[in-house]
């Protein structure tokens, strides 16, 4: 598994596959053979960069656990073979995703001109919704 941006390599060794019964409709044949893949990955444990490492742990993601272990199953195909690549593609994802660092937020003011605007058409709306009131005897 790797990205071409920034060559970031996980080894093979480094995942845990494990093949197992899938659940749900499939006929008798979901019974018999363990189609379903349960993919585990410790990221603390991992060679990726400590970087990658802490950005993975800081994601909000369900199938990140409290401990820092990635686990992801598999079962939409039916086959093994398609569900394994399922799964380590869905692995790749998830790591690519945080190798791009997000941007840092520039707090900025809204201009003198917009401010005013702003006044301005409360004012109007305001000044528009007292004619609505009753109508007095002056």
């Amino acid at each position: 598994m790797r990205n071409d941006s920034r060559n970031i390599k996980v080894p093979v060794e480094e995942i845990q596959i494990r093949a197992m019964r899938a659940r749900g409709a499939g006929g008798q044949n979901v019974n018999k053979v363990s189609t379903a893949i349960h993919l585990r990955f410790d990221i603390l444990a991992s060679s990726l960069p400590e970087e990658i490492k802490q950005r993975l742990l800081q994601l909000r993601d369900r199938r990140i656990s409290g401990e820092g272990i990635v686990v992801i199953r598999a079962q939409r195909f039916r086959t093994q073979d398609k569900n394994r690549a399922d799964a380590l593609e869905r692995l790749q994802c998830l790591i690519e995703k945080v190798l791009s660092v997000p941007r840092r937020r520039v707090a900025t003011k809204p201009s003198r001109g917009a401010r005013e605007r702003r006044l301005e058409r409360k004012s109007r709306r305001s000044k528009l919704k007292e004619t609505r009131g009753k109508i007095r005897d002056l």
